[in-house]
């Protein structure tokens, strides 16, 4: 457990925090949830909501579990907040089958608004790609969360460590912006 929290403190300081906003295509790939229910990615999980995104896989050994944790904090902090979907990428899909992914998020006592998501491993390359986020391994990957809004089309790339008071400040920012300009559009 000393090695994890040694890994998270020093990816902590050699990953920014945040980057600057950018616009992403985001695929409308078919996925399983962790109940087993086919959904369309982009059209049930993210179109016109204020999402937070991480990728994980059940078997990891290192970031992964503070990830969790941390997305569980997110879920604790949003409340009974219904504007924010919280969604977990599965980034090894041969392995990380719904059951899996149940008794993973289980663990992080996850309720609903937190959905993690596997597929077919070709879709969830292109997802994985499309966001930015591609390593190549699942052993290889960074701490990463994508906090955006998917009215605005701007996301925000975010070292997955990053502490959950600041992704719901991140989060309320890109609400805030939204709003305002649609308020301008509006006049």
């Amino acid at each position: 457990m000393r090695n994890v929290a040694a890994l998270a403190l020093l990816l902590m300081t050699v990953m920014p925090l945040a980057a600057a906003d950018s616009v992403l295509a985001i695929p409308d790939i078919a996925v399983v949830d962790q109940n087993g229910k086919a959904v369309q990615f982009h059209r049930d999980l993210v179109k016109g909501k204020l999402v937070a995104m991480n990728f994980i896989f059940t078997s990891c050994t290192t970031v992964c579990t503070p990830m969790g944790a941390n997305f569980a904090a997110l879920q604790k902090l949003l409340g009974d907040r219904t504007d924010v979907a919280l969604i977990s990428v599965s980034i090894d899909p041969v392995n990380d089958t719904p059951a899996r992914l149940k008794a993973w998020s289980a663990r992080f006592q996850a309720r609903p608004g937190w959905t993690l998501v596997t597929g077919a491993p070709r879709d969830l390359e292109r997802l994985v790609k499309a966001l930015g986020v591609y390593s190549g391994s699942a052993f290889d990957h960074s701490p990463v969360a994508i906090v955006g809004n998917d009215s605005s089309g701007r996301w925000t790339r975010v070292n997955g460590l990053v502490p959950a008071p600041k992704l719901v400040t991140m989060l309320d920012a890109h609400r805030t912006r939204t709003a305002a300009a649609q308020e301008t559009a509006s006049k």
